[in-house]
């Protein structure tokens, strides 16, 4: 199913009643109606209540919705939090998490909450933004902080001021703390999401981005502006020629075990684990897409 697939998530601004509908209606996996950085002081309340009634009464059935909370030691994470976990969404997103310990005050705030709600206890997933370099340093151990976390996302503006760093569209700048977010994802077996590509014309621009995400191995990206979805969704989806030669992999691995002989080869080269372990992932891939119908 679609809600599977964490390729784009989306951010729509909670002060905007019509972004909200507006964005119910694009492309993407994931929409994140947001709280922080899009809403300013005077419209927070506003905007938590719209959140809200939104998620709770008008939420989209086909895609994977998150609400974008305020800074965790703002005045307003309290209610934000209340309100959110009450409306219901498949996750809560974090911004600027920098310790594990946060996220275990988030998660144990989070049951209180789902307790006196009637919501079964552990319901709530948490998305985790890394955005600057303590985070980054700490990933692993925010990747594992609390069972309901299920992705680390990098925010790269935050990251680089953070540095002291400029930031560029080739990105050399980020590379390392995207590979800290990857390897910290793949070890607490979670998703990785890519940071945005900020410059929403540039569409030859995120082609060439996107080549690096995905040669790296994360599973998806957060973008700022509907155009940009299409190109994304297609990076994180394999090609039929990449299905099919997953297929022709797991194949010939079981027509070894028929022979038993633990000697595969295909196409004149070996088959390892590490490529059976690929084939899955692209046939799950795939099957999550609607390309491909997993074996019975």
């Amino acid at each position: 199913m679609k809600k599977q697939l964490k390729r784009t998530s989306l951010y729509a601004s909670g002060s905007s009643a019509a972004k909200m509908l507006e964005a119910r209606f694009y492309n993407q996996d994931c929409i994140v109606y947001d709280l922080e950085d899009s809403v300013s002081q005077g419209e927070k309340d506003a905007a938590r209540f719209l959140v809200y009634q939104t998620v709770r009464y008008h939420k989209p059935d086909n895609q994977y919705v998150l609400i974008r909370v305020n800074g965790l030691y703002s005045a307003y994470i309290e209610e934000d939090l209340q309100a959110a976990v009450r409306a219901r969404p498949d996750a809560i997103r974090l911004p600027k998490v920098e310790h594990p310990e946060e996220v275990q005050r988030i998660d144990q705030k989070i049951s209180e909450i789902e307790k006196a709600a009637g919501i079964p206890v552990g319901t709530t997933e948490l998305w985790c933004n890394i955005e600057s370099v303590l985070g980054a340093v700490n990933a692993q151990s925010i990747a594992t902080a609390s069972l309901r976390v299920v992705a680390l996302a990098l925010g790269a503006e935050d990251y680089t001021a953070s540095m002291g760093a400029l930031r560029t569209k080739a990105g050399p700048e980020i590379f390392y703390a995207r590979m800290q977010v990857l390897q910290a994802c793949r070890l607490a077996g979670i998703s990785a999401q890519d940071a945005v590509f900020s410059d929403f014309r540039d569409m030859e621009g995120l082609k060439e981005d996107l080549k690096t995400t995905r040669t790296l191995g994360f599973d998806g990206k957060t973008v700022i502006h509907p155009s940009q979805i299409d190109l994304v969704n297609a990076a994180f989806t394999p090609s039929k020629k990449e299905i099919r030669y997953a297929e022709r992999v797991l194949a010939a691995l079981r027509d070894g075990e028929k022979q038993s002989t633990g000697v595969v080869s295909l196409d004149g080269s070996m088959i390892d684990k590490p490529m059976e372990i690929r084939a899955k992932t692209i046939l799950a891939q795939a099957e999550a897409a609607g390309m491909w119908k997993g074996e019975d």
